[in-house]
């Protein structure tokens, strides 16, 4: 059998078991927003804080391809980390960032 036939495609994994996140020792420190933005400006800011800690847990856990990452892998992740569940809106951010981190 020749040897490219053994390698394994980039979208599947090699590892033989789970594999547990390295959950943060202690949290950051927040800071407040700055005041006076429209409050859209929050909205979309908190969501792209969350879409990137989702985003950073995924590619911890193994899951490096955004097609591996279906809204049901991200709501769970979020469980996993302690993060309310995300929106659709907020998966698809996830596997935006996935995407052009590559």
């Amino acid at each position: 059998m020749p040897a490219a036939a053994l390698k394994p495609l980039p979208t599947q994994s090699t590892s033989t078991r789970a594999v547990l996140l390295d959950l943060p020792y202690e949290p950051m420190e927040k800071r407040p927003l700055p005041p006076g933005r429209p409050r859209d400006w929050y909205v979309t800011h908190n969501r792209r804080l969350k879409a990137m800690r989702l985003a950073i847990a995924l590619l911890d856990s193994g899951v490096y391809v955004p097609n591996q990452a279906r809204n049901e892998k991200i709501r769970s992740t979020a469980e996993l980390i302690g993060v309310h569940p995300p929106s659709d809106t907020t998966c698809h951010m996830v596997r935006a960032l996935m995407r052009y981190a590559r």
